[in-house]
């Protein structure tokens, strides 16, 4: 029998975890502009985000590339949990 918690809709997950890290890429790039806390981390995550960096167009660009991180990981995740999930039923 399967449960409601049984599976992770991937697309859903994905999406949550995308708007959540697209939001705090941009309130850390927006609060690191404005305030100049913050600077270094902006910095070092823009090493791995292009465009990334404490201006205003700079944290929206780490939104963006928050938002689709955050989307394919939290997807990842999801597929990988329900592939486990399905073989201990199997078990």
């Amino acid at each position: 029998m399967v449960h409601f918690l049984d599976t992770l809709h991937p697309r859903n997950l994905g999406l949550s975890l995308g708007i959540l890290t697209g939001l705090y890429m941009l309130l850390l790039g927006l609060l690191a502009a404005f305030t100049g806390r913050g600077v270094s981390l902006v910095g070092f995550i823009g090493t791995f985000y292009w465009g990334y960096e404490p201006t205003l167009l700079g944290s929206l660009a780490g939104a963006a590339w928050g938002f689709l991180d955050g989307f394919i990981g939290g997807a990842l995740v999801a597929l990988l949990y329900n592939f486990f999930t399905r073989k201990g039923h199997a078990e």
